[in-house]
C-alpha cells in the first residue's frame, strides 16, 4: 500500500473531519468531568460541608491550598510523564484516581479527611485532565492553536452550564435531595466508569499517524517506491524552532508568563471557592448563587470561542491584556458595588467575558513561543511559580473573611493582582531562537501506520 493510501485509511480521520477536532470536543468533556466538580463548583461543596459539620471558611480553604501545593510539587512529573507517555494513558489513570477521590470525598466524617480526599482528587485531575489534555491540543495544531484550545474549554463551559445547578440540587443543604455523600459518591462512580471509554479516543500526536499538524497535508507523497521521499516531506513539514525546558526557562518571556498566568488565575481560584458563599452571606440561596456561577460560565463559554479566534489573528500578548483588565473591572465591581443580585449578574457577565477570553490564550501563547517538542515539561515547571500564586489566594480570602466579616479587602488585593498579571503579559515578547540549531527539528519521527495505536 503506498503512502497515500496509508494516510487516507488512518482512523485519524471520521467522515471527512480531521481528528484533531474530534480531539477538541473529547479534550472538552474530558475537562468537563474533572475540572467542574473540583473547582467550578467547590464553593458549592464548601456551603454544604459548612452546615453539616460547621467548619470555618478558613479551614475549607486550606484543602484547596494544599492542592496548590501538591501541584506545585507534582507539576513538574506530570508534564514529564506526559511527554513520555502520552495523554492517554495519563487520562485513564487520572480520572481513575479522580473518581476514587470523589467516592472518598463521600464517605468524609472529619476535616482531615476532606482534606485527604480533596488531595485525592486534585492528583487525579492533575495526572488526567488539563495538563495532558494541553500538550495534546498543542501537538495536533500550530496554525489554529489558540482557536482549537478555545473551542476545547468552550465544550467544557457548555457541560458545565447543566452540571453546576445539578450539583447544587443535590448538594443543597436547605433542601432534602440527595446530600454531598450521595453527589458525590454518584460523581465518582460516573467519573470511573468513563475513565476507559474516553481514553480510548485519544490520539497523542498526528506525526504517529503520517498527518500534520492543523489537518495540512504533506506538499510529497510518492507511491510505495518513493516512501522515503515521502516521509522526508513530512518530517520537514512539521519541522519547527523548540526549545527545551533549560532554554525556555533562561527567558524571561517564561516567567513574566507563568507569574503573569498565576497572578490572573488567583482572583479565579478565590471566586471558585468564596463566590458562593459570599452570595450566601447576602442572603441568596445556594441555588441562586449557583444560577451566578452558571452566567459567568455561560457568557466565558461564547468568550472562550472569541479569544482562541482573535489569538490566531492578533498578537496574545495584547488580547490577553484587553481580557485581563476586563476581568479586574468585574472583580472590583462585586467589591464595590451595592451588594444586590443584580449587582453579581454585572459582574458574572464581564467576568466571563474576562475570564473566558483570556483562557485559551495563556495556554496557546506558551505554544506559540516555545515550540511542541519539549511543551509537557515546560508547562510542567511553569506550574510551580504559578502554584505557589494559587496556593495563597483562596486561603488568604478565606482567612480575611473569617477575620474581618467579609470579603472586601481580600477581593480589593486579588483584583490588583489580576492587573499587575495583565501588565506581566503585556511585556511577555516572544524569545528569539534559542542558540542550539538541533532545536530546529521536527518534534518527533513520522510513521504512517495502517491500524490505531495505543498511544
Amino acid at each position: 500500500m503506498g503512502l497515500i493510501d496509508q494516510v487516507t485509511h488512518l482512523p485519524t480521520r471520521a467522515r471527512g473531519v480531521f481528528y484533531g477536532w474530534w480531539l477538541v470536543g473529547v479534550a472538552g468533556f474530558v475537562m468537563v468531568m474533572s475540572t467542574t466538580p473540583m473547582f467550578h463548583a467547590i464553593g458549592l461543596w464548601f456551603v454544604a460541608l459548612e452546615s453539616a459539620f460547621g467548619w470555618n471558611r478558613a479551614e475549607l480553604s486550606i484543602a484547596f491550598a494544599l492542592t496548590r501545593v501538591e501541584g506545585g510539587l507534582l507539576g513538574p512529573v506530570e508534564g514529564y510523564l506526559t511527554d513520555r507517555l502520552g495523554t492517554r494513558r495519563l487520562v485513564f489513570v487520572g480520572l481513575t484516581i479522580m473518581g476514587t477521590g470523589l467516592l472518598m470525598l463521600g464517605q468524609v466524617r472529619s476535616l482531615w479527611m476532606f482534606y485527604v480526599a480533596y488531595l485525592v482528587m486534585a492528583l487525579g485531575q492533575g495526572m488526567g485532565s488539563w495538563l495532558p489534555l494541553t500538550v495534546m491540543l498543542n501537538n495536533w495544531f500550530n496554525r489554529k492553536r489558540a482557536t482549537a484550545m478555545g473551542w476545547s474549554n468552550s465544550v467544557s463551559r457548555l457541560g458545565s452550564l447543566g452540571l453546576i445547578p445539578a450539583i447544587a440540587w443535590g448538594l443543597d443543604p436547605e433542601a432534602d435531595n440527595l446530600g454531598f455523600r450521595m453527589t458525590a459518591s454518584i460523581l465518582g462512580v460516573f467519573v470511573i466508569a468513563m475513565a476507559f471509554p474516553i481514553s480510548r479516543l485519544i490520539k497523542n500526536r498526528p506525526e504517529e499517524y503520517g498527518l500534520l499538524p492543523d489537518g495540512d497535508e504533506p506538499e510529497e507523497l510518492g507511491q510505495e517506491g518513493e516512501r522515503s521521499n515521502g516521509q522526508h516531506a513530512l518530517s520537514s513539514a512539521i519541522a519547527q524552532i523548540d526549545f527545551t525546558v533549560k532554554q525556555a526557562i533562561g527567558t524571561s518571556a517564561f516567567w513574566l508568563i507563568s507569574i503573569g498566568h498565576g497572578l490572573t488565575s488567583m482572583v479565579l481560584i478565590a471566586m471558585m471557592a468564596h463566590l458562593a458563599p459570599l452570595l450566601t452571606d447576602q442572603g441568596h440561596s445556594l441555588q441562586t448563587a449557583s444560577y451566578v456561577v452558571t452566567t459567568y460560565t455561560a457568557v466565558s463559554m461564547v468568550f472562550q470561542i472569541v479569544g482562541g479566534y482573535l489569538g490566531d489573528r492578533v498578537p496574545k500578548h495584547l488580547a490577553l491584556f484587553v481580557f485581563i483588565m476586563i476581568q479586574a473591572v468585574a472583580v472590583f465591581i462585586l467589591t464595590f458595588a451595592s451588594e444586590t443580585l443584580a449587582t453579581a449578574y454585572v459582574f458574572a457577565v464581564l467576568f466571563g467575558i474576562g475570564f473566558g477570553g483570556r483562557n485559551p490564550l495563556t495556554t496557546s501563547i506558551r505554544g506559540d513561543y516555545f515550540g511542541r517538542r519539549s511543551f509537557g515539561k515546560i508547562m510542567g515547571v511553569s506550574q510551580v511559580p504559578m502554584n505557589v500564586l494559587l496556593l495563597i489566594a483562596p486561603t488568604f480570602a478565606g482567612i480575611m473573611r473569617v477575620i474581618q466579616g467579609d470579603y472586601v479587602f481580600a477581593f480589593a488585593v486579588l483584583g490588583v493582582c489580576n492587573v499587575l498579571g495583565g501588565v506581566l503579559f503585556l511585556m511577555a515578547r516572544k524569545p528569539a531562537p534559542p542558540p542550539d540549531d538541533q532545536t530546529r527539528s521536527a518534534p518527533t519521527s513520522v510513521t504512517p501506520r495502517t491500524t490505531g495505536s495505543d498511544e
